[in-house]
């Protein structure tokens, strides 16, 4: 039996990138996987939260789905939260392009589910890293067009960050996902930042999670809002669901809830694009300067080659 709700819950908000009004039905499911459905386009197709149904990453989010069509942009959050509740099955309708961004955290979403209550089987589907696997920032970096890259490089000259991130898969000991999560940023207010938490499907890890973790906020300089904004991002960021930085970057415009809280948030993104993994990644998540992009390369690695991994189905 599937691990599922035990009864459906609504969730509205509005996108942090298209600042649009969304309504959010999250549904039991009779079987396995994450499907969201765009209920605001006629005859669309339930759109299966995948690695390989990931259609961009490039807005600073995960979107499944075609871009060009049915599609439905910044699942990370909502799905990091299904994780955690242990929701393997959902129906998720969903009346606009964007998961609501709440209170740019994972909280609400978890809340929200343990509010309506979760039933089935607690056992989850392992998949297990048998071979390392890495993938670099300068291999999305080179299937870029060249004026993009172009673009990149300057934006890097200008912030003074550098595109030298990784994030890699590798065996581990442990019968859990243990995730090391590393930021470096010139902006004082972060610096270098390091945060380790590991998933056992326990209820230990889960109260670590929600307790430390799972309150974490999204974040961006203040004064990059404009250019995001004239390029279809950042439309719904404001002060209650996002850390601003200031522009000196010694500070914040909001209060932060821990002064690594910029990191804590990295592990809520990664839970929840491995979660695109189709089950419980089971092995050792090293992000350093991740990225939802190199997130999904990592886990397209690992898929590419059976011997990378095993699967052990629930019973």
């Amino acid at each position: 039996m599937v691990r599922t709700l035990k009864k459906q819950v609504k969730i509205n908000g509005r996108g942090i990138h298209s600042g649009l009004p969304v309504d959010v039905v999250v549904r039991p499911a009779k079987s396995y996987g994450i499907f969201f459905h765009r209920t605001d386009i006629p005859n669309s197709e339930p759109i299966l939260a995948k690695f390989d149904n990931v259609g961009d990453t490039s807005m600073r989010n995960t979107t499944i789905g075609c871009v060009s069509g049915a599609h439905v942009q910044t699942v990370e959050h909502m799905m990091a939260a299904l994780f955690m509740a242990g929701i393997d099955g959902a129906i998720i309708d969903i009346d606009g392009p964007e998961t609501p961004i709440l209170d740019g955290s994972a909280l609400q979403f978890y809340d929200a589910f343990m509010a309506a209550g979760i039933v089935g089987r607690a056992a989850r589907r392992q998949i297990i890293v048998r071979r390392p696997v890495i993938a670099y920032a300068r291999e999305i970096r080179r299937r870029m067009p060249v004026m993009v890259r172009v673009k990149l490089w300057f934006l890097e000259k200008i912030s003074g960050r550098k595109n030298d991130g990784f994030v890699s898969l590798q065996p581990s000991g442990a019968d859990g996902l243990e995730i090391s999560a590393t930021l470096v940023y010139p902006e004082k207010i972060i610096g270098r930042q390091t945060y380790s938490y590991t998933f056992y499907n326990d209820k230990k890890s889960v109260t670590d999670f929600v307790k430390n973790i799972a309150r974490a906020r999204t974040f961006g300089k203040y004064s990059e809002w404009e250019y995001l904004k004239a390029h279809g991002m950042g439309r719904g960021a404001d002060e209650t669901n996002v850390i601003a930085l200031n522009d000196a970057g010694d500070g914040t415009l909001n209060e932060t809830i821990w002064p690594d809280e910029f990191v804590r948030h990295k592990i809520i993104d990664a839970i929840g694009d491995m979660f695109t993994s189709g089950g419980m990644i089971v092995g050792k998540m090293e992000s350093y300067k991740g990225s939802h992009a190199l997130n999904n390369l990592v886990l397209k690695k690992l898929f590419s080659n059976p011997e990378n991994y095993d699967i052990i189905e629930t019973k």
